[in-house]
């Protein structure tokens, strides 16, 4: 079976439970780059009915625009061009169903990259949030908090952005509304915060500890030194922690985001990616070109501004927000 076939068969079946909340969330949340992408896709095979290089002079704008990545894109012509060749398909109707296995591809071919969050088992879960300013980083630590809240589990956030005006009293008020505990110093060393910060989850038996850091990558030395120090204190105190360290994006940035990414994977070891403001922007190609140009999974999407709104990442939901009116 064709993954153009197994699309079919995860749109089927999701359409079956389409009011679920889940898919429902996805389905709506793409909804900008879903009429912007797949809309222009059917104006074009309109406008072309056979195969022709301006054919894939358009196509390739359109992906571009839907930010699927520059990189990304020129490889996937390639790889469609010599599809089209080899196959001898003239068919722009058919090519459609190519284009949408090609770009499947990108995503579920080579690593196998986990979109779960490793749990620690024994004692507390260190997730380490890091990421520029302006994204929605402390909102999305909020979140996170509410939905570890609301499964039962016991949370704690700890202030390491100690020097950013206001940072530490913004996380203390989110750790109030999300019934978390809550530890942060201002003009303090962010190492020694977050050193007295785990002594405090450990005595309180937390389940989950989410680490807010300095979103300064302008100096890239400085921030790489802090989050050095800072891993060092967490490994020290919590034995496998940070088990996560999970960088911030707003996907609106589009390409920005992935420079971001590329950064910071530079300068920390960054296990998954949070995208944010994905419900605002057309630019929900974004998640293939992470993985395609940055090879880090997807862990969690915001698809909205509700604390409910931030979703695990699951393929095949986005599939289906990304293509439902294609097939």
């Amino acid at each position: 079976m064709g993954l153009f076939d197994k699309l079919k068969k995860i749109i089927s079946k999701k359409e079956e439970i389409v009011n679920q909340e889940e898919t429902k969330n996805y389905e709506e949340g793409l909804k900008k780059t879903r009429e912007e992408f797949v809309s222009k896709l059917n104006i074009l095979g309109l406008k072309y009915t056979k195969v022709s290089e301006a054919y894939f002079e358009e196509l390739e704008q359109i992906l571009i625009m839907a930010d699927i990545g520059v990189n990304t894109v020129m490889k996937f012509m390639d790889k469609l061009r010599d599809r089209v060749k080899h196959e001898n398909i003239t068919d722009t109707e058919y090519l459609k169903e190519v284009i949408v296995d090609e770009l499947l591809v990108i995503y579920v071919e080579g690593t196998n990259l986990s979109d779960k969050i490793n749990i620690n088992k024994e004692g507390p879960t260190v997730i380490l949030m890091v990421g520029v300013n302006g994204v929605g980083k402390t909102t999305t630590i909020a979140k996170l908090a509410y939905k570890y809240k609301e499964e039962g589990k016991k949370v704690m956030l700890i202030a390491g952005d100690t020097f950013r005006a206001g940072a530490v009293s913004q996380l203390k008020i989110w750790a109030d509304r999300t019934n978390s505990d809550f530890y942060g110093v201002d003009n303090s060393d962010p190492a020694s915060v977050v050193y007295d910060g785990l002594v405090k989850a450990k005595e309180l038996k937390s389940d989950i500890v989410l680490i807010d850091t300095a979103g300064r990558l302008q100096n890239k030395v400085n921030l790489m030194k802090e989050l050095e120090k800072i891993n060092k204190v967490i490994a020290a105190h919590i034995e496998g922690a940070p088990h996560e360290t999970l960088l911030v994006i707003d996907a609106a940035t589009g390409q920005n985001g992935i420079m971001q990414a590329k950064a910071f994977k530079e300068i920390t070891n960054i296990t998954g990616i949070v995208l944010t403001k994905l419900d605002g922007t057309a630019k929900g190609g974004i998640v293939l070109a992470i993985k395609e140009e940055v090879n880090l999974p997807v862990k969690f999407i915001g698809l909205g501004e509700k604390m409910t709104d931030l979703k695990p990442f699951d393929i095949e939901n986005y599939i289906y927000g990304l293509f439902k009116d294609l097939v």
